[in-house]
């Protein structure tokens, strides 16, 4: 369970309304939260009070929110969750794309905003392996859980929290297929469990990241209309 006890949660929208509301509900739920109006003040108010999380509206004057999250990928790994009026899917794909970590599409419950964030903060605070620290796939692969990074032939690779939880159950069942509900329940909550478009998205950043050619991949395996598995290298040690 998370808690909720003294996380910062900075708000950037351009609508003093909205950001009344939102601050009111996550005052309730015993939030510290920080305001910014616009792109710039979000910036500067994540370099200067390193927030655990950001909710960032989309349709912004000047910087949109898309830009500012650009932007705040150049400089931090803070979760963050766009707010937008759009439902359509090229937006919610061009969010995740550019390193949001949920999406959520006014108008929106402040139950459903409070889920959404606590699912968000979950995943960021997943507890590490305890057997080993740098877990060795292959010559060309090696995971360093505590760092929460991949070394693909000797180069360390930082991996998004979302991307670190998705490869973490992959890992730790490794040569067993996981089904799509089943890593959508892990990695983004229950409320998830159909969204697998969601997850194709996040298995393409992973492959991009670890596999040397991500069209044919060595480590992740779909398993059509199924799910999907990682290579069971336990077994490929012992065997060789």
């Amino acid at each position: 369970m998370v808690s909720t006890e003294k996380k910062l949660i900075l708000i950037v929208d351009d609508e003093p309304r909205m950001i009344k509301f939102i601050r009111l509900n996550l005052d309730l739920e015993g939030y510290r939260v920080s305001e910014a109006s616009n792109g710039l003040e979000a910036l500067d108010k994540v370099r200067q009070e390193l927030p655990d999380l950001v909710l960032l509206d989309v349709m912004m004057p000047e910087m949109d929110g898309f830009e500012a999250l650009e932007r705040i990928r150049e400089i931090s790994n803070v979760p963050v969750i766009m707010l937008t009026v759009k439902a359509e899917e090229e937006d919610k794909v061009r969010g995740l794309e550019l390193g949001a970590d949920d999406y959520v599409t006014k108008p929106f419950s402040p139950r459903e905003l409070s889920s959404r964030i606590k699912a968000v903060l979950r995943r960021t605070e997943m507890p590490s392996p305890v057997e080993k620290t740098v877990l060795k796939i292959d010559d060309d692969l090696s995971i360093d859980f505590n760092r929460r990074e991949v070394i693909v032939r000797g180069e360390r690779i930082k991996l998004r929290p979302t991307e670190y939880r998705l490869l973490y159950h992959l890992v730790n069942n490794a040569g067993w297929v996981m089904t799509h509900e089943m890593l959508l329940s892990k990695v983004w909550g229950y409320a998830y469990r159909d969204d697998t478009h969601l997850l194709r998205v996040y298995i393409t950043y992973l492959r991009q990241k670890i596999e040397p050619d991500p069209p044919n991949p060595r480590y992740i395996f779909t398993e059509r209309g199924i799910g999907y598995r990682f290579v069971d290298f336990k077994q490929k040690t012992q065997g060789g």
